[in-house]
């Protein structure tokens, strides 16, 4: 059985009080689960000091949350246009959202 969520189930992460200057919100669509997509987005995101968090959803699509800086944020949204080696991006919706500085670093949610 595949554990996955609606996209409008609501997470938060834990307050580290650390402000931020951009937040985005992605859905991510095409051959996108099952190829590592999850865990090379925590790989990269942590590498550009990005924090949020990434899972799959029921409906085949990768949603994640990125918080951090201008610079880090377009670097990571570049990298999930293409994904990791086997994926196929076939779009990236971004959905703009006031920065909350809740979490501490970026993580798997399952």
């Amino acid at each position: 059985m595949r554990n996955c969520r609606d996209s409008n189930t609501n997470q938060s992460g834990q307050d580290s009080g650390n402000s931020t200057s951009r937040r985005v919100h992605i859905f991510v669509t095409g051959r996108v689960q099952g190829v590592f997509f999850r865990a090379e987005t925590q790989k990269q995101a942590s590498g550009l000091g990005l924090s949020g968090w990434v899972r799959n959803l029921c409906d085949n699509r990768v949603e994640a949350v990125f918080e951090g800086g201008e610079s880090a944020i377009e670097k990571m949204l570049d990298w999930c246009r293409k994904g990791p080696r086997l994926a196929h991006v076939r779009g990236v919706e971004i959905v703009e959202e006031p920065p909350t500085g809740r979490f501490e670093n970026f993580r798997i949610m399952y």
